[in-house]
């Protein structure tokens, strides 16, 4: 099998880099071919932090999600595939595959953001003291990978009164299996 540049057989490649990527340079939406990556398929109990050169992130991620993850971006507001979405299911990181958020925990904040209450467990994400632009913020980073995702505010609903304010193009969107 060979695969094209922007993919990887690395463990830790993303989820969104995959996507793209088929068999003998077919494209994603051509191939019923899926490469399944147990490591990430599955919650670890412990994350383990990865690190990888700037040369290297470039590489592996399109320029939206780069200029997210990496440079501390953001998309603008109503835009993001995920502001929107209600289905069942889970947001892991699109640098590394960790699961970050749980559909059960997402709400309509109104901002035009993807929002949660709460990420899908507390060693999931970081929370960093942000002071760019003249405001302190706490910014969200992912725990395995340390891309910027957004930043979590106190204006939240119940349970938690956090609202976790996250850009689509940090996640990937993975649906709940239906039975049968």
């Amino acid at each position: 099998m060979t695969l094209s540049r922007r993919c990887f057989t690395s463990s830790f490649a993303t989820l969104a880099a995959l996507a793209a990527c088929a068999p003998n340079g077919a494209s994603a939406e051509s191939s019923p071919a899926r490469i399944a990556l147990p490591e990430l398929e599955a919650d670890p109990a412990v994350v383990r932090a990865i690190t990888r050169t700037e040369a290297e992130w470039s590489a592996l991620l399109d320029k939206p999600v780069h200029n997210v993850l990496r440079e501390k971006g953001t998309e603008r507001a109503f835009t993001g595939r995920y502001w929107n979405n209600h289905e069942k299911g889970g947001y892991r990181c699109a640098g590394c595959g960790l699961r970050l958020f749980a559909s059960e925990d997402k709400f309509e904040s109104g901002t035009g953001w993807p929002s949660y209450t709460r990420p899908a467990r507390a060693d999931r994400v970081r929370v960093n003291r942000d002071m760019s632009f003249g405001m302190l913020r706490e910014e969200v980073v992912c725990a395995r990978c340390e891309g910027h995702l957004g930043h979590v505010f106190d204006d939240g609903p119940a349970p938690t009164g956090k609202r976790y304010c996250i850009n689509s193009a940090s996640l990937v969107f993975e649906a709940e299996k239906s039975p049968g």
